[in-house]
Protein backbone atom coordinates (compact mmCIF):
# COMPACT_ATOMS: atom_id res chain seq x y z
CA UNK A 1 0.00 0.00 0.00
CA UNK A 2 0.96 3.45 -1.07
CA UNK A 3 2.23 5.40 2.20
CA UNK A 4 -0.34 8.65 1.86
CA UNK A 5 3.04 11.26 1.08
CA UNK A 6 3.63 10.05 -1.99
CA UNK A 7 0.08 9.41 -3.18
CA UNK A 8 -0.02 13.22 -2.33
CA UNK A 9 3.39 13.93 -4.29
CA UNK A 10 2.32 11.67 -7.46
CA UNK A 11 -0.94 13.59 -7.71
CA UNK A 12 0.33 16.94 -7.34
CA UNK A 13 2.79 16.03 -10.08
CA UNK A 14 -0.03 14.56 -11.90
CA UNK A 15 -2.08 17.82 -11.76
CA UNK A 16 0.86 19.68 -12.81
CA UNK A 17 1.89 17.85 -15.65
CA UNK A 18 -2.00 17.97 -16.83
CA UNK A 19 -1.56 21.88 -16.12
CA UNK A 20 1.16 22.12 -18.62
CA UNK A 21 -0.55 20.05 -20.99
CA UNK A 22 -3.86 21.94 -20.90
CA UNK A 23 -1.49 25.37 -21.45
CA UNK A 24 -0.13 24.04 -23.93
CA UNK A 25 -3.15 22.55 -25.68
CA UNK A 26 -4.17 24.05 -29.01
CA UNK A 27 -8.04 25.77 -29.48
CA UNK A 28 -9.13 22.14 -31.03
CA UNK A 29 -8.10 19.99 -28.18
CA UNK A 30 -9.54 22.57 -25.95
CA UNK A 31 -12.80 22.22 -28.02
CA UNK A 32 -13.16 18.77 -28.37
CA UNK A 33 -13.05 18.71 -24.22
CA UNK A 34 -15.92 20.85 -23.99
CA UNK A 35 -17.92 19.09 -26.82
CA UNK A 36 -17.02 15.81 -24.72
CA UNK A 37 -18.08 17.10 -21.07
CA UNK A 38 -21.37 18.98 -22.75
CA UNK A 39 -22.42 15.74 -24.11
CA UNK A 40 -22.15 13.95 -20.84
CA UNK A 41 -23.64 16.36 -19.05
CA UNK A 42 -26.53 16.15 -21.79
CA UNK A 43 -26.53 12.57 -22.45
CA UNK A 44 -26.07 10.31 -19.22
CA UNK A 45 -27.72 10.61 -15.90
CA UNK A 46 -24.98 11.43 -13.61
CA UNK A 47 -24.11 14.26 -16.13
CA UNK A 48 -27.74 15.89 -15.58
CA UNK A 49 -27.41 15.31 -11.82
CA UNK A 50 -24.35 17.24 -12.14
CA UNK A 51 -26.02 19.98 -13.83
CA UNK A 52 -28.65 20.11 -11.29
CA UNK A 53 -26.47 20.30 -8.39
CA UNK A 54 -24.57 23.26 -10.14
CA UNK A 55 -27.44 24.89 -10.70
CA UNK A 56 -28.20 25.07 -6.71
CA UNK A 57 -24.91 26.16 -6.10
CA UNK A 58 -24.74 28.51 -8.43
CA UNK A 59 -28.02 30.18 -7.97
CA UNK A 60 -26.34 30.85 -4.42
CA UNK A 61 -23.43 32.73 -5.79
CA UNK A 62 -24.98 36.13 -4.60
CA UNK A 63 -25.66 35.54 -1.16
CA UNK A 64 -21.41 34.75 -0.99
CA UNK A 65 -20.64 37.07 -3.73
CA UNK A 66 -18.21 38.42 -1.43
CA UNK A 67 -16.24 35.66 -1.09
CA UNK A 68 -16.46 34.36 -4.59
CA UNK A 69 -15.01 37.49 -5.51
CA UNK A 70 -11.74 36.73 -4.52
CA UNK A 71 -11.76 34.12 -6.93
CA UNK A 72 -12.57 36.25 -9.77
CA UNK A 73 -10.67 39.37 -8.42
CA UNK A 74 -7.50 37.17 -8.12
CA UNK A 75 -7.25 35.21 -11.47
CA UNK A 76 -8.43 38.54 -13.28
CA UNK A 77 -5.17 39.80 -11.73
CA UNK A 78 -2.77 37.10 -12.99
CA UNK A 79 -4.56 36.87 -16.55
CA UNK A 80 -4.33 40.91 -17.14
CA UNK A 81 -0.58 40.61 -15.99
CA UNK A 82 0.17 38.00 -17.73
CA UNK A 83 -1.51 39.30 -21.06
CA UNK A 84 0.26 42.10 -20.59
CA UNK A 85 3.19 40.94 -20.19
CA UNK A 86 3.24 38.78 -22.95
CA UNK A 87 1.65 41.94 -25.05
CA UNK A 88 4.64 43.68 -24.23
CA UNK A 89 7.22 40.98 -26.15
CA UNK A 90 5.03 40.15 -28.92
CA UNK A 91 4.56 43.82 -29.58
CA UNK A 92 8.47 44.56 -29.61
CA UNK A 93 9.30 41.53 -31.56
CA UNK A 94 6.30 42.20 -34.29
CA UNK A 95 8.38 45.83 -34.77
CA UNK A 96 11.42 44.81 -35.10
CA UNK A 97 10.06 42.12 -37.49
CA UNK A 98 8.63 44.19 -39.55
CA UNK A 99 11.46 46.26 -40.25
CA UNK A 100 12.97 45.54 -43.69
CA UNK A 101 11.74 42.53 -46.05
CA UNK A 102 13.36 39.85 -47.90
CA UNK A 103 14.66 42.08 -50.97
CA UNK A 104 16.81 44.30 -49.22
CA UNK A 105 20.03 43.10 -47.75
CA UNK A 106 22.58 44.64 -44.74
CA UNK A 107 25.74 44.19 -45.08
CA UNK A 108 28.02 44.03 -41.60
CA UNK A 109 31.98 43.47 -41.19
CA UNK A 110 32.19 39.32 -41.36
CA UNK A 111 31.36 37.99 -37.50
CA UNK A 112 29.69 41.36 -36.38
CA UNK A 113 25.73 40.20 -34.90
CA UNK A 114 24.98 44.09 -35.21
CA UNK A 115 26.05 47.43 -36.13
CA UNK A 116 27.64 48.27 -33.06
CA UNK A 117 30.54 46.42 -33.43
CA UNK A 118 30.83 46.04 -37.37
CA UNK A 119 33.03 48.55 -39.83
CA UNK A 120 32.55 48.69 -43.19
CA UNK A 121 36.17 50.67 -44.54
CA UNK A 122 35.16 54.06 -47.56
CA UNK A 123 37.00 51.85 -50.05
CA UNK A 124 34.97 49.05 -50.50
CA UNK A 125 31.58 51.02 -51.04
CA UNK A 126 32.02 51.25 -54.52
CA UNK A 127 32.98 47.77 -54.48
CA UNK A 128 29.99 46.82 -53.44
CA UNK A 129 28.18 49.07 -55.81
CA UNK A 130 29.68 46.88 -58.23
CA UNK A 131 27.96 43.30 -57.07
CA UNK A 132 25.17 41.65 -59.23
CA UNK A 133 21.69 41.66 -57.99
CA UNK A 134 21.80 45.46 -56.40
CA UNK A 135 18.75 47.61 -57.71
CA UNK A 136 19.42 50.67 -59.82
CA UNK A 137 17.31 54.18 -59.77
CA UNK A 138 16.45 56.42 -63.62
CA UNK A 139 20.14 57.35 -63.44
CA UNK A 140 21.72 53.82 -62.75
CA UNK A 141 22.87 54.28 -59.54
CA UNK A 142 23.32 51.41 -57.39
CA UNK A 143 20.51 51.49 -54.52
CA UNK A 144 22.73 51.24 -51.35
CA UNK A 145 23.10 53.31 -48.68
CA UNK A 146 26.29 53.55 -46.27
CA UNK A 147 24.76 54.37 -42.83
CA UNK A 148 26.68 55.13 -39.35
CA UNK A 149 24.91 54.34 -35.92
CA UNK A 150 25.35 56.60 -32.95
CA UNK A 151 23.88 56.58 -29.85
CA UNK A 152 23.21 59.81 -28.04
CA UNK A 153 21.48 61.19 -25.25
CA UNK A 154 18.24 62.71 -25.18
CA UNK A 155 15.52 63.58 -22.63
CA UNK A 156 12.24 61.42 -21.61
CA UNK A 157 9.24 63.06 -22.45
CA UNK A 158 7.69 61.14 -19.10
CA UNK A 159 10.33 62.12 -16.74
CA UNK A 160 12.79 64.45 -17.75
CA UNK A 161 15.86 62.02 -17.51
CA UNK A 162 18.75 61.15 -20.32
CA UNK A 163 18.02 58.17 -22.14
CA UNK A 164 19.65 56.66 -25.20
CA UNK A 165 18.54 57.06 -29.08
CA UNK A 166 20.15 56.34 -32.12
CA UNK A 167 21.31 58.94 -34.30
CA UNK A 168 21.49 57.10 -37.68
CA UNK A 169 23.77 58.77 -40.69
CA UNK A 170 22.36 57.58 -44.31
CA UNK A 171 23.66 57.77 -47.38
CA UNK A 172 22.22 60.14 -50.56
CA UNK A 173 19.76 57.47 -51.58
CA UNK A 174 18.31 56.09 -48.25
CA UNK A 175 15.10 57.48 -48.93
CA UNK A 176 14.92 54.90 -52.14
CA UNK A 177 16.45 52.21 -50.08
CA UNK A 178 14.04 52.27 -47.35
CA UNK A 179 11.38 52.89 -49.01
CA UNK A 180 8.82 52.26 -45.97
CA UNK A 181 9.66 55.59 -44.65
CA UNK A 182 7.84 58.21 -45.86
CA UNK A 183 7.86 62.11 -44.95
CA UNK A 184 4.79 63.32 -42.61
CA UNK A 185 5.96 66.86 -41.60
CA UNK A 186 8.59 69.20 -42.85
CA UNK A 187 10.71 68.53 -45.24
CA UNK A 188 14.48 66.23 -45.71
CA UNK A 189 17.17 67.11 -43.92
CA UNK A 190 20.17 68.54 -46.66
CA UNK A 191 23.40 66.91 -47.48
CA UNK A 192 26.34 68.92 -46.24
CA UNK A 193 24.30 70.82 -43.51
CA UNK A 194 23.43 69.83 -39.88
CA UNK A 195 19.97 68.92 -40.03
CA UNK A 196 18.00 66.07 -38.59
CA UNK A 197 14.70 64.14 -39.36
CA UNK A 198 13.08 62.57 -36.77
CA UNK A 199 11.08 59.26 -36.75
CA UNK A 200 7.14 59.36 -35.02
CA UNK A 201 7.98 57.33 -32.59
CA UNK A 202 11.05 59.11 -31.24
CA UNK A 203 9.44 62.35 -30.95
CA UNK A 204 6.32 60.66 -28.85
CA UNK A 205 8.82 59.81 -26.46
CA UNK A 206 12.15 62.42 -26.41
CA UNK A 207 11.08 66.29 -25.68
CA UNK A 208 11.95 68.81 -27.51
CA UNK A 209 12.12 66.97 -31.52
CA UNK A 210 9.58 69.07 -32.82
CA UNK A 211 9.95 70.27 -36.20
CA UNK A 212 12.28 73.75 -35.86
CA UNK A 213 13.73 72.99 -32.68
CA UNK A 214 17.75 72.37 -32.39
CA UNK A 215 20.03 69.83 -30.49
CA UNK A 216 23.09 70.34 -28.83
CA UNK A 217 24.52 66.52 -29.87
CA UNK A 218 28.31 66.55 -30.56
CA UNK A 219 28.81 69.89 -29.15
CA UNK A 220 27.03 70.97 -32.51
CA UNK A 221 23.54 72.90 -33.21
CA UNK A 222 21.41 70.25 -35.58
CA UNK A 223 18.44 72.08 -36.67
CA UNK A 224 15.07 69.54 -37.06
CA UNK A 225 13.24 69.98 -40.67
CA UNK A 226 10.90 67.29 -40.62
CA UNK A 227 9.51 63.89 -39.37
CA UNK A 228 9.19 60.55 -40.79
CA UNK A 229 6.75 57.54 -40.51
CA UNK A 230 7.82 54.01 -41.30
CA UNK A 231 6.09 51.63 -39.01
CA UNK A 232 8.88 49.46 -37.88
CA UNK A 233 12.00 50.54 -35.73
CA UNK A 234 13.29 53.09 -37.31
CA UNK A 235 10.96 54.83 -36.21
CA UNK A 236 13.01 55.19 -32.90
CA UNK A 237 15.29 57.09 -34.55
CA UNK A 238 16.96 60.36 -35.49
CA UNK A 239 18.35 60.71 -39.43
CA UNK A 240 20.53 62.89 -40.73
CA UNK A 241 23.28 62.60 -43.60
CA UNK A 242 25.74 60.17 -42.95
CA UNK A 243 28.87 62.58 -44.35
CA UNK A 244 28.27 64.94 -41.98
CA UNK A 245 27.60 62.80 -38.74
CA UNK A 246 31.02 60.93 -39.45
CA UNK A 247 32.49 64.71 -39.73
CA UNK A 248 30.76 65.64 -36.21
CA UNK A 249 31.76 62.22 -34.67
CA UNK A 250 35.01 61.79 -35.96
CA UNK A 251 33.85 58.67 -37.79
CA UNK A 252 36.39 57.16 -40.82
CA UNK A 253 34.24 54.22 -41.52
CA UNK A 254 30.64 53.02 -41.64
CA UNK A 255 29.01 50.23 -39.26
CA UNK A 256 26.59 48.73 -42.53
CA UNK A 257 25.64 49.06 -46.28
CA UNK A 258 21.68 48.79 -46.64
CA UNK A 259 21.10 47.46 -50.13
CA UNK A 260 17.92 47.67 -52.39
CA UNK A 261 18.38 44.12 -54.50
CA UNK A 262 16.62 43.32 -57.70
CA UNK A 263 13.75 41.00 -55.82
CA UNK A 264 13.92 38.02 -54.18
CA UNK A 265 16.47 36.49 -56.60
CA UNK A 266 18.46 39.75 -56.72
CA UNK A 267 19.25 38.86 -53.25
CA UNK A 268 20.96 35.66 -53.79
CA UNK A 269 22.96 37.04 -56.68
CA UNK A 270 24.14 39.94 -54.73
CA UNK A 271 24.83 37.54 -51.40
CA UNK A 272 26.56 34.64 -53.92
CA UNK A 273 28.61 37.70 -55.49
CA UNK A 274 29.68 39.07 -52.17
CA UNK A 275 30.93 35.96 -51.31
CA UNK A 276 32.83 34.91 -54.10
CA UNK A 277 34.26 38.45 -53.87
CA UNK A 278 37.71 38.20 -51.74
CA UNK A 279 38.27 41.60 -51.27
CA UNK A 280 35.17 42.12 -49.34
CA UNK A 281 35.08 39.72 -46.48
CA UNK A 282 31.51 40.78 -45.34
CA UNK A 283 28.58 39.48 -44.31
CA UNK A 284 24.63 39.83 -45.87
CA UNK A 285 21.74 38.81 -44.51
CA UNK A 286 18.04 40.04 -45.80
CA UNK A 287 17.28 43.02 -43.65
CA UNK A 288 13.87 41.32 -42.45
CA UNK A 289 16.08 38.28 -41.08
CA UNK A 290 18.63 41.01 -39.17
CA UNK A 291 16.05 42.75 -37.15
CA UNK A 292 14.16 39.61 -36.79
CA UNK A 293 17.15 38.05 -35.03
CA UNK A 294 18.06 41.20 -32.77
CA UNK A 295 13.99 40.77 -31.73
CA UNK A 296 14.61 37.27 -30.77
CA UNK A 297 16.20 37.17 -27.44
CA UNK A 298 15.01 40.10 -25.94
CA UNK A 299 11.32 39.07 -26.47
CA UNK A 300 12.02 35.48 -25.11
CA UNK A 301 13.06 37.29 -22.18
CA UNK A 302 10.46 39.53 -21.76
CA UNK A 303 7.72 36.39 -22.76
CA UNK A 304 9.90 34.05 -19.87
CA UNK A 305 9.95 36.83 -17.02
CA UNK A 306 6.21 37.55 -17.92
CA UNK A 307 5.50 33.65 -17.61
CA UNK A 308 7.50 33.23 -14.45
CA UNK A 309 5.51 36.38 -12.71
CA UNK A 310 2.00 35.02 -13.94
CA UNK A 311 2.92 31.68 -12.41
CA UNK A 312 3.91 33.02 -9.24
CA UNK A 313 0.59 35.03 -9.35
CA UNK A 314 -1.22 32.03 -10.23
CA UNK A 315 -0.01 30.41 -7.00
CA UNK A 316 -1.68 32.88 -5.13
CA UNK A 317 -4.67 32.76 -6.82
CA UNK A 318 -4.82 28.91 -6.97
CA UNK A 319 -4.56 29.59 -2.77
CA UNK A 320 -7.42 32.32 -2.55
CA UNK A 321 -9.59 29.96 -4.85
CA UNK A 322 -8.67 26.80 -2.34
CA UNK A 323 -9.40 29.05 0.77
CA UNK A 324 -12.76 30.22 -0.87
CA UNK A 325 -14.44 26.72 -1.90
CA UNK A 326 -13.33 25.23 1.16
CA UNK A 327 -15.35 27.66 3.11
CA UNK A 328 -18.22 27.53 0.54
CA UNK A 329 -18.09 23.26 0.70
CA UNK A 330 -17.92 23.89 4.63
CA UNK A 331 -20.88 26.30 4.53
CA UNK A 332 -23.18 24.09 2.38
CA UNK A 333 -22.04 20.66 3.92
CA UNK A 334 -26.02 20.02 5.04
CA UNK A 335 -27.11 20.78 1.34
CA UNK A 336 -24.22 18.67 -0.23
CA UNK A 337 -25.08 16.10 2.27
CA UNK A 338 -28.75 16.09 2.19
CA UNK A 339 -27.97 15.82 -2.19
CA UNK A 340 -26.52 12.58 -1.08
CA UNK A 341 -28.71 10.85 0.89
CA UNK A 342 -31.34 11.58 -1.97
CA UNK A 343 -29.16 9.77 -4.61
CA UNK A 344 -26.36 12.30 -5.91
CA UNK A 345 -23.56 10.13 -5.76
CA UNK A 346 -19.71 11.66 -5.82
CA UNK A 347 -19.10 12.17 -9.64
CA UNK A 348 -22.12 14.30 -9.66
CA UNK A 349 -20.76 16.04 -6.57
CA UNK A 350 -17.45 16.58 -7.50
CA UNK A 351 -18.43 18.32 -11.06
CA UNK A 352 -21.30 20.25 -9.42
CA UNK A 353 -18.40 22.34 -7.32
CA UNK A 354 -16.14 21.59 -10.15
CA UNK A 355 -18.41 23.59 -12.66
CA UNK A 356 -18.81 26.21 -9.88
CA UNK A 357 -15.66 27.17 -9.47
CA UNK A 358 -14.96 26.81 -13.37
CA UNK A 359 -17.52 29.54 -13.73
CA UNK A 360 -15.96 32.10 -11.50
CA UNK A 361 -12.93 31.24 -13.27
CA UNK A 362 -14.26 31.72 -16.55
CA UNK A 363 -15.71 35.33 -15.33
CA UNK A 364 -11.92 36.19 -13.86
CA UNK A 365 -10.33 35.47 -17.11
CA UNK A 366 -12.53 37.54 -19.31
CA UNK A 367 -12.30 40.40 -16.94
CA UNK A 368 -8.30 40.04 -17.00
CA UNK A 369 -8.18 39.94 -20.87
CA UNK A 370 -10.77 42.89 -21.18
CA UNK A 371 -8.51 44.88 -18.69
CA UNK A 372 -5.48 43.92 -20.39
CA UNK A 373 -6.91 45.04 -24.10
CA UNK A 374 -7.94 48.14 -22.80
CA UNK A 375 -5.49 49.30 -21.07
CA UNK A 376 -2.82 48.37 -22.66
CA UNK A 377 -3.43 47.51 -26.68
CA UNK A 378 -1.80 49.65 -28.47
CA UNK A 379 -0.21 51.63 -25.19
CA UNK A 380 3.62 52.79 -26.67
CA UNK A 381 6.53 52.02 -24.48
CA UNK A 382 10.32 51.93 -25.45
CA UNK A 383 13.19 49.86 -24.50
CA UNK A 384 16.94 49.33 -24.90
CA UNK A 385 17.58 47.51 -28.26
CA UNK A 386 20.52 45.79 -29.79
CA UNK A 387 22.17 49.02 -30.48
CA UNK A 388 22.13 50.14 -26.66
CA UNK A 389 19.35 53.07 -27.86
CA UNK A 390 15.45 53.06 -27.21
CA UNK A 391 13.40 51.08 -29.21
CA UNK A 392 9.72 52.68 -29.62
CA UNK A 393 6.65 50.07 -29.87
CA UNK A 394 3.31 48.73 -29.02
CA UNK A 395 1.85 46.48 -26.77
CA UNK A 396 0.05 44.25 -28.80
CA UNK A 397 -2.86 42.26 -27.37
CA UNK A 398 -3.70 39.61 -29.69
CA UNK A 399 -6.66 37.40 -29.90
CA UNK A 400 -3.76 34.27 -29.23
CA UNK A 401 -2.27 36.24 -26.18
CA UNK A 402 -6.19 36.57 -24.66
CA UNK A 403 -6.90 32.86 -25.44
CA UNK A 404 -4.19 31.71 -23.68
CA UNK A 405 -4.89 34.12 -20.33
CA UNK A 406 -8.29 32.68 -20.60
CA UNK A 407 -6.85 29.34 -20.46
CA UNK A 408 -5.03 29.81 -17.71
CA UNK A 409 -7.74 31.12 -15.77
CA UNK A 410 -9.82 28.02 -16.37
CA UNK A 411 -6.08 25.95 -15.24
CA UNK A 412 -6.35 28.17 -12.12
CA UNK A 413 -10.18 27.46 -11.45
CA UNK A 414 -9.75 23.80 -12.02
CA UNK A 415 -6.64 23.81 -9.31
CA UNK A 416 -8.58 25.89 -6.75
CA UNK A 417 -11.65 23.86 -7.48
CA UNK A 418 -10.68 20.14 -7.60
CA UNK A 419 -9.64 19.47 -3.81
CA UNK A 420 -12.69 21.05 -2.29
CA UNK A 421 -15.22 19.51 -4.69
CA UNK A 422 -13.18 15.87 -4.00
CA UNK A 423 -13.59 16.72 -0.09
CA UNK A 424 -17.45 17.60 -0.57
CA UNK A 425 -17.75 13.94 -2.36
CA UNK A 426 -15.90 12.29 0.71
CA UNK A 427 -18.07 13.85 3.32
CA UNK A 428 -19.83 11.19 5.02
CA UNK A 429 -23.22 12.13 5.21
CA UNK A 430 -24.35 11.14 8.72
CA UNK A 431 -21.28 13.21 10.09
CA UNK A 432 -22.39 16.34 7.63
CA UNK A 433 -26.43 16.15 8.34
CA UNK A 434 -25.11 16.48 11.99
CA UNK A 435 -22.89 19.70 11.32
CA UNK A 436 -24.37 22.76 12.95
Amino acid sequence: MKSPWLWNLLSIVALVVGLVIWVLLPWFGVLGIAVAIALWLTLTRGGRLALAAARIGIGSLPQRWGASSVIVVGIAGVVGVLVAMLAMGAGFKATLDSTGDDTSAIVLRGGSQAETNSVITRDQVPLIGTLAGIARDAQGRPLLSPELSQVVNLPSKADGSDVNAQFRGVGELAWAVHDKVRLIEGRRFAPGLREIVVGQGARSQFRGLDVGKTLALGNQQWTIVGVFASGDAHDSELWTDAETLASTYNRSSYQSITVRTDGTAGFTAFKAAMDADPRLKLDVSTTRAYYGKQSGQLATLINVLGTVIGAIMAVGAVFGALNTMYAAVAGRAREIATMRAIGFRGLPVVVAVMLETMLLALLGGLLGGLLAWTIFNGYSVSTLGSNFSQVVFQFKVSPELLWNGLKWALGIGLVGGLFPALRAARLPVTVALRAT
